[in-house]
């Protein structure tokens, strides 16, 4: 265990069906009607924020630093796609999943992803001094 109450192997899942809305070429990322990687990508996170932050102290939440992933099969639209997230390390408050996605037929994706656990009032505090 850790100040945040986290710990190696827990999982965090989440699903979400194709639809032109979350296509390649909605998203503009190739000229395809085939389940865009940024959207994969953005479920594969959505996993990982399953996995923890529920479990963080109030006011805490993680936010994403890095992401290295494979999008490695196409998905038509009307297919539900489901990524996993699992936490396989811990440093303070870096936190480092293996995340995977899959549709009803096969694996589509695959790879790492890191987050880091922010104090939400100093994070936003950072994010509005820019503006000024």
């Amino acid at each position: 265990m850790n100040e945040f109450n986290l710990k190696p192997g827990m999982e965090g899942e989440v699903s979400a069906r194709v639809t032109d809305e979350n296509t390649a070429l909605k998203y503009g990322s190739g000229t395809v009607r085939v389940y865009a990687t940024p959207a994969m990508i953005g479920l594969m996170e959505a996993a990982a924020i399953n996995c923890v932050d529920s479990r963080l102290p109030e006011g805490y939440a993680s936010v994403g630093t890095k992401v290295d992933i494979r999008h490695i099969a196409a998905t038509p639209v009307g297919m539900e796609v489901r990524a996993r997230a699992e936490l396989v390390e811990i440093s303070g408050a870096k936190l480092k999943f293996n995340i995977e996605a899959y549709d009803s037929r096969e694996k589509i994706g695959e790879g790492t992803h890191s987050r880091f656990v922010v104090k939400l009032n100093d994070f936003l505090k950072k994010v509005d001094d820019k503006l000024i």
